[in-house]
């Protein structure tokens, strides 16, 4: 397999996966682009390498750096934007998480606490509160685990990991 047939499968693959983890695939395509390239690309060469117009990669390359994912960078003497990703993975996964946490289980959060005061002694009443509450205590787990992935060092987490296979 050559260079060019590897980074082809690996930007696929990648936007593959991104869709699956809650994000579109296109905007998956321009981080493994940007994950893979040696240095900043401008906007113009995402567009390139992707094939994708001008408002694609610039919605896109938006979005990854809401996510902290990406940077952006200018160049002296050159008027364009070129943009860069994070390149340690383990930043990598943890940025993600943390975006994913505060777009998706915070917001549920927010609306089970607002759930708490439903009135009434019905047995649906029981049944519902039961159901909000027990939704309630596996979000705030997932919440606490999810903290401290995004707050430890990765050599706290895999030994504690391994530990838990062991």
């Amino acid at each position: 397999m050559t260079l060019d047939e590897g980074k082809a499968k690996f930007i696929q693959a990648w936007g593959t996966f991104g869709s699956k983890w809650g994000i579109n695939r296109t905007m998956a395509q321009v981080h493994a682009l940007l994950l893979i390239a040696p240095n900043s690309l401008s906007a113009d060469e995402i567009m390139d390498a992707l094939d994708i117009s001008r408002g694609n990669a610039n919605m896109n390359l938006r979005a990854l750096i809401d996510w902290a994912l990406v940077m952006k960078e200018f160049k002296p003497g050159d008027r364009k934007e070129y943009f860069y990703a994070e390149k340690d993975i383990w930043k990598v996964g943890t940025q993600i998480v943390a975006q994913r946490k505060k777009r998706e289980l915070e917001p549920i959060r927010e609306i089970l606490s607002s759930l708490d005061n439903i009135e009434g002694d019905s047995e649906e009443v029981e049944v519902f509160r039961k159901t909000v509450h027990e939704i309630t205590e596996i979000s705030a787990a997932t919440d606490r685990i999810l903290e401290k992935i995004t707050k430890s060092d990765r050599n706290w987490i895999l030994s504690t990991f391994i530990k838990m296979l062991s």
